[in-house]
């Protein structure tokens, strides 16, 4: 009986059956041939891997950088002053524009709506510190009591200080998770004394560890946030000398936080007419919207992906080419075996259904041993260079799927070839 007039049950039991012993055949074909067999998956092995490990380490290296923007806040706008250590060059500025100032501040915290909270900040590197740094020292950053909201940060133990702390310039400070370290180790600090410079501050908390940026990320600084030391902006202009108030800004930063994130980038707009009126056009500042960054990290990253898979997949087109060429030579080693099954009545679309599953089955082992490869590259690179791997089910599905595609793509002219073969011409071949 004709299989298209078979019942649906008895008609894929046959299906399953004809699938079943094809795969078998296949199977008993390429552990005949191994060597020749693993030679044929190198291409789709390495390709494979290479797809996996390259979007591993840029998964890695986008997760650190977006979560950095994240928590710099995608409702805030940051101003940073372009500092210069260099007189002649801060002279020429100078000319132009008085740097950023509290002025700058007030100027655009008046006139720029939705601002639900915002803070100056100061901060130095200080010259001498006490109890002494067992690693690098301490920045010290003073910002007003709203600065807690605006970065997210969390309180380990302790609190943060008040607008009274603020007000009065009270001698507190709060430490960063780095700098709790390098001043008391595993010692509790709240209710210590740090001195800064000349100045006595006391230790009233201490924050949770935070992302840091491993360099300067579109104009903000590089500084390790969690070695931070935070105290009442109005202490640190009343309490701490900066050696450098001569060719330093008045502030050095500004933060505004955004009730309503759809307004953030015309008011930050707003912000840089504000300060390109004031400073003259001297170029002294910087506006930086994260959520701007996001976006354009976003972008991207697709651009990052859809490269770094097309280049993978040049190795996945020459693993394609080699199982391709690998069944070419196949067919002309077992012309008579396709000649005899011809002749026993085997249909064109038996023998194309063989070397499919064939070169599938090689693209299938392939691209199996490649995910296992790419993942222990990744895992490699991520202990010997010290970067961040992330090995997504994405990342494995897409290349195992385009290696199984490639060997279909590249199996049906060699198993089309095979199946047009004259039955008579082949069982006389030799």
């Amino acid at each position: 009986m004709p299989t298209s007039l078979l019942p649906i049950p008895s008609r894929s039991l046959l299906v399953y059956q004809q699938w079943s012993r094809d795969a078998q055949l296949g199977f008993q074909n390429l552990l005949l041939h191994g060597m020749r067999s693993l030679l044929t998956m190198l291409g789709m092995i390495f390709g494979v891997a290479a797809v996996v490990a390259m979007l591993s380490i840029g998964a890695g290296a986008r997760q650190k950088v977006m979560a950095f923007i994240e928590q710099m806040g995608v409702h805030n706008v940051i101003v940073e002053a372009k500092q210069t250590m260099e007189w002649q060059a801060h002279q020429k500025v100078r000319n132009l524009s008085p740097g950023l100032t509290l002025q700058d501040y007030r100027v655009i915290h008046d006139d720029v709506g939705g601002v639900a909270a915002a803070t100056p900040r100061k901060q130095l590197t200080p010259s001498t510190i006490i109890p002494k740094a067992q690693q690098d020292m301490p920045n010290v950053m003073g910002v007003n009591a709203s600065y807690q909201q605006i970065a997210g940060l969390h309180l380990l133990t302790g609190k943060f200080f008040d607008q009274q702390d603020d007000d009065r310039g009270s001698p507190v400070c709060v430490l960063g998770a780095a700098a709790r370290f390098s001043l008391f180790g595993s010692a509790d600090p709240i209710g210590q004394y740090v001195k800064v410079n000349e100045q006595w501050f006391r230790v009233i908390g201490v924050v949770t560890p935070q992302l840091s940026p491993q360099s300067d990320n579109a104009g903000t600084s590089s500084i390790d946030v969690n070695n931070n030391i935070y105290i009442p902006l109005q202490s640190f202009l009343l309490r701490l000398e900066d050696s450098y108030s001569d060719v330093r800004d008045e502030i050095d930063g500004i933060y505004l936080n955004f009730a309503d994130a759809a307004d953030i980038s015309e008011s930050a707009q707003v912000v840089r007419a504000i300060l390109e009126s004031s400073h003259h056009g001297a170029d002294d500042f910087s506006v930086v919207v994260p959520a701007e960054l996001l976006a354009e990290q976003k972008r991207t990253e697709h651009l990052f992906n859809t490269v770094m898979v097309a280049i993978a997949s040049i190795s996945l087109l020459v693993g394609g080419i080699g199982i391709m060429n690998i069944m070419l030579a196949s067919i002309l080693e077992r012309t008579r075996e396709i000649g005899l099954r011809r002749a026993v009545g085997a249909r064109q679309s038996d023998i194309v259904r063989q070397f499919v599953v064939e070169a599938t089955m090689i693209s299938f082992a392939g691209g199996t041993i490649g995910v296992i490869f790419g993942f222990v590259i990744s895992r490699l690179i991520a202990w010997l260079a010290g970067w961040s791997t992330i090995v997504t089910f994405s990342s494995i599905a897409l290349a195992f799927l385009v290696s199984i595609s490639v060997g279909l793509v590249f199996g049906i002219y060699p198993a089309t070839k095979a199946a047009r073969l004259d039955p008579v011409e082949a069982i006389r071949y030799e």
